[in-house]
């Protein structure tokens, strides 16, 4: 269901995984991005606006261009699924 959700909202859907102690250092998506966690804990900084924790259920949407880090917290792997949303192309 929630991948159905992501994608009639426009986005292209992926699973992911990810194993305890995994980080991602700030960087940014040149496309506007969405994590929806599955199972597992993932700790979620977002520059200028905080440090979040995404857990089973949650859903974070990250604009396009928008510097953040990620890290697993605890000891399993965090799955979620990650919607893309390409920017349009205008019409010649």
């Amino acid at each position: 269901m929630m991948r159905h959700l992501l994608a009639s909202a426009g986005f292209e859907v992926f699973v992911w995984c990810d194993a305890p102690g995994a980080i991602y250092g700030m960087h940014k998506h040149e496309c506007e991005q969405s994590h929806w966690v599955i199972s597992g804990s993932l700790e979620l900084t977002v520059e200028t606006v905080g440090t979040f924790i995404l857990e089973s259920g949650d859903r974070d949407i990250m604009p396009a261009g928008t510097y953040h880090s990620a890290r697993v917290i605890g000891d399993e792997n965090v799955n979620y699924l990650v919607g893309e949303k390409k920017p349009k192309r205008r019409k010649r």
